[in-house]
């Protein structure tokens, strides 16, 4: 059985409507999906089948006025005031096809409601750009009635887990479905995900969506990179514009600009631009980028302010800003050098300013303080390490346990243990200049007075501590000089504690992580690196000490846990070491 075929012939729209109406009342999930689908098997239907429902079909209209579209809705027995909101994702795929400023598109979204013939309650997806007669977007929309782009079917995902839509999203290009694009659309809060239909396809559409209530552009992600896989000289030209998100994102975090926006309203770039001290033409082309980012959205009012970008603010609880700046600022300059790291081996950040970051920095205040704030940007990177075994352990011990952070920075991860547990108390080793802002931060926790300070260097790691934490220390420097850090460490340290080293750790079969791009960062900026698990265990047992586990913490990162190795049972000789 054939479905009635809706996209290939391009009468007028409420023939077209009509004809989609009485599509969606006759059709189901279990009727369409072999016919969008063939060879799909009876098991494979049926895990479909029970995942998802069939919730729409989709089409592209353009009025020539609204009360155009009201009639035309009014005479397929359809509500005619259904509410619109912006189509973000239709927009920009209009814009990208016909090369136009998607801020001239104002594409809209209503959803009518269609009973099905078996009762169910779908709907009409009905997208819509007015065009009045005359109108210079006249050939926009003959071309689309034609070639029917964005007329589609849909299934709704019923219990969106990331792991059953990256299954589904396998299995329909299993079957020869493949990745035409997608968005999230936070008007809305869903995330769509477009394939083209197969070539045997018998549903009469050349388009298929999945939808997911809720933000998943993290699988969404993966989907649009095999879309760009398709087309790789687009897929080249976004790599090699990346530097411009960096800069753009800066330059957005510099002159202020999200705490001068609203997250609920917009406001017009005119007065955007009088508070943030910019020209108000250049600032709309900024905001134009970051909106394609999600980093702020726009609304007829003008530019509001995304949950993405507000992590931007300066007074946004773990603020990104500062990482912005850093990254943006210094280490952007550094990176433009990257040619002699890879070179040489040496890092660019020395080659360019005469110095290594911790040299240059320690003479230049103001980026001093940068940096610490950059790094306690990552500090919901921490949030489990408070409730960590060693640490809890520690916690409940009867005679107050002491936790020493080795160049813990401006102390942030020690006040979120220290805070965590009241009856622990602190060291915190550290440069002059850093121990009296730790100081400071520490005292406005109310963690002071249970924290104690040492001025050094690593080989002034103090003795007795119960925990040592080295969090982002290792990968700052070359394999030798981590070697002569865990010893002073593994001096230091009781035959009962523990050492909790916090780094982004590589994954063993060189899949997508965070850690791939901080190593190559680690080596362009400080001239150290990032490593696997087997790595750090090798670099633990030159030391004398062995790696016992290892478990994620947010932002990919990871944390090991380590004690000296003549307390571990079986670990004289580590098993990450070989024997000689």
């Amino acid at each position: 059985m054939t479905a009635t075929p809706t996209t290939t012939v391009p009468h007028d729209d409420a023939t077209r409507l009509g004809e989609t109406v009485a599509f969606v009342r006759q059709q189901d999930a279990s009727a369409l999906l072999p016919l969008l689908l063939p060879g799909l098997d009876a098991l494979e239907l049926r895990a479909l089948v029970d995942r998802c429902h069939f919730a729409h079909a989709a089409l592209l209209v353009f009025p020539t006025a609204p009360q155009d579209l009201r009639t035309a809705l009014a005479g397929c027995g359809l509500a005619p005031d259904v509410p619109a909101r912006p189509s973000v994702v239709v927009r920009d795929r209009l814009a990208a096809r016909h090369r136009r400023d998607p801020a001239d598109l104002d594409v809209r979204i209503l959803r009518p409601s269609v009973t099905g013939v078996d009762g169910t309650l779908r709907t009409v997806e009905l997208f819509t750009l007015t065009v009045p007669p005359g109108s210079e977007l006249a050939g926009i929309a003959e071309h689309e009635r034609a070639q029917g782009h964005e007329a589609h079917l849909a299934f709704e995902v019923g219990d969106p887990d990331p792991l059953v839509l990256r299954g589904m999203c396998a299995l329909f290009a299993r079957h020869g479905a493949r990745a035409d694009g997608g968005g999230y659309n936070p008007h809305e809060d869903g995330t769509v995900f477009y394939f083209t239909a197969p070539a045997g396809s018998k549903a009469g559409y050349r388009r298929m969506e999945l939808y997911a209530p809720g933000d998943h552009r993290d699988v969404l992600a993966e989907h649009l990179d095999r879309h760009r896989a398709r087309q790789p000289a687009e897929a080249l030209l976004r790599l090699m514009t990346g530097a411009w998100t960096t800069q753009a994102l800066a330059v957005f975090a510099e002159l202020q600009v999200p705490d001068a926006m609203d997250t609920e309203a917009g406001t017009a770039t005119a007065a955007l631009a009088r508070r943030v001290g910019a020209d108000p033409d250049s600032l709309t082309t900024l905001l134009r980028y970051l909106a394609m980012l999600d980093v702020v959205a726009s609304d007829r009012d003008g530019f509001r302010l995304t949950a993405l970008g507000a992590l931007l603010r300066a007074d946004a609880p773990e603020s990104m800003r500062p990482l912005a700046l850093m990254y943006g600022g210094p280490f952007y300059r550094s990176f433009g050098a990257l040619g002699h790291t890879v070179r040489t081996g040496e890092a660019a950040f020395d080659h360019l300013f005469g110095e290594n970051h911790f040299d240059h920095f320690a003479r230049h205040p103001d980026l001093a303080e940068l940096f610490d704030r950059a790094m306690a940007a990552g500090a919901r990177m921490f949030e489990p390490l408070t409730a960590h075994p060693v640490v809890t352990a520690a916690a409940a011990r009867p005679e107050p346990a002491t936790v020493v952070d080795v160049a813990g920075g401006n102390g942030a991860l020690l006040a979120r243990i220290l805070t965590a547990h009241p009856r622990l108390h602190g060291i915190l080793l550290e440069r002059p200049h850093v121990v009296e802002a730790a100081r400071r931060s520490l005292d406005a926790t109310g963690c002071g007075q249970r924290c104690g300070y040492r001025t050094g260097d690593f080989a002034d790691v103090p003795s007795g501590g119960d925990v040592y934490v080295l969090s982002r220390i290792l990968h700052d420097w070359d394999d030798e000089r981590c070697r002569e850090i865990l010893r002073h460490c593994a001096r230091a340290m009781p035959a009962d504690a523990d050492l909790l080293i916090v780094e982004r750790v590589l994954p063993p079969d060189d899949s997508r992580s965070l850690a791939t791009a901080w190593d190559l960062h680690m080596r362009c900026n400080v001239g150290g690196r990032e490593r696997r698990a087997d790595h750090y265990g090798r670099l633990l047992a030159d030391a004398g000490l062995a790696l016992v586990g290892c478990a994620p913490l947010p932002l990919e990162g990871s944390v090991l846990h380590a004690r000296r190795a003549d307390t571990v049972p079986g670990q004289a000789r580590s098993p990450y070491r070989p024997a000689r």
